[in-house]
């Protein structure tokens, strides 16, 4: 049997440190936003042939006024742009000037087979036919700075209620536990582990945003409401084997909390790992569009996993010895 709980000094001390960490990193870097709390605009392209340099796309869009434009390659065929919310017009422009670059370096590779050629018309259709779909636009999105202040709210609003419901349910689902600690505490444990786990995701991602320019969108935040709901799962699990062992169980509180850890550490070992191995797949195998939520969700579900096991249980063990005090 692991001796978890009794080495709960080590792994409170591991967190404890991640999570100082995450708010340094938080406080000096802060988050990426995204435009969908920033406002501004992004236009996301698919080249069928040679995608133009970064370099080319600023220079041909460089007195549109777009404010901060970022071109941002994304693999080997496409680019992103972001710039400051504009409209509709403003938009087909980018659009038509991007096609006029392609066009142009299309000709430019064309430039030996047209000296080749015989007829000048079958040189023009053989380049319009090449520059006709010479890029897919995948997405185009744009927000004002109201609507992502709004956003923001929502998502913060959304967070809390989520915590709240959780304290509310935990405590009336262990209503028949209310010894050695009462029922409440576990909700209030639970949402601990689940601030650490939040926490530390949002470390990961400020420390991705400063140095790799991951972004925080929309998207992460149903990330982390998801990670919410899986990391409480997980919790509860142990917890609910906490339940069902105490009545019965002639040791202590803290040995009693340390069996029940060990009768769920390898289910939730288990179900975490294939949750990780799907979610790593479509990490590196699925759509530029998703790697961020699910990058999200791969980092929310390792490190809840760990709170479950490592320092939920813990924590439960060091409030019902600082009650005895």
């Amino acid at each position: 049997m692991y001796q978890i709980i009794q080495k709960r000094n080590i792994f409170l001390t591991i967190s404890s440190i991640l999570v100082v960490l995450s708010i340094v990193f938080l406080a000096i870097w802060g988050l990426n936003y995204g435009i969908d709390f920033s406002g501004g605009s992004l236009l996301e392209l698919k080249f069928a042939n040679n995608r133009p340099a970064v370099s080319d796309v600023q220079n041909a869009l460089n007195d549109l006024d777009l404010g901060s434009l970022m071109v941002q390659p994304v693999d080997d065929d496409a680019l992103i742009l972001r710039f400051q919310n504009t409209s509709e017009e403003k938009h087909q422009e980018i659009v038509s000037r991007l096609h006029k670059l392609v066009s142009e370096d299309v000709s430019d590779s064309t430039g030996e087979e047209e000296n080749k050629a015989t007829s000048s018309e079958e040189v023009v259709s053989e380049v319009s036919i090449e520059t006709k779909n010479n890029f897919e636009e995948l997405r185009y999105d744009s927000v004002g700075p109201t609507i992502g202040a709004e956003l923001k709210r929502k998502s913060l609003l959304a967070i809390i209620i989520v915590l709240i419901a959780i304290v509310v349910y935990v405590a009336w689902a262990f209503r028949k536990v209310s010894k050695p600690i009462e029922s409440w505490k576990y909700g209030i444990v639970a949402n601990i582990a689940l601030f650490h786990d939040v926490l530390i995701t949002l470390g990961v991602f400020a420390i991705l945003g400063r140095f790799f320019g991951v972004e925080i969108n929309a998207a992460f935040i149903a990330a982390i409401l998801t990670v919410l709901g899986y990391s409480v799962n997980d919790t509860i699990v142990v917890f609910d084997r906490i339940r069902e062992n105490l009545p019965k169980s002639d040791n202590d509180f803290e040995e009693t909390i340390n069996i029940s850890v060990n009768q769920s550490i390898t289910r939730s070992i288990n179900t975490s790992v294939t949750t990780l191995i799907v979610l790593l797949s479509i990490l590196f195998f699925g759509g530029g569009t998703i790697k961020d939520f699910i990058l999200a969700l791969s980092v929310g579900v390792f490190v809840g996993t760990y709170s479950s096991i490592f320092l939920a249980s813990p924590i439960l063990v060091l409030w019902e010895k600082i009650g005895k005090k």
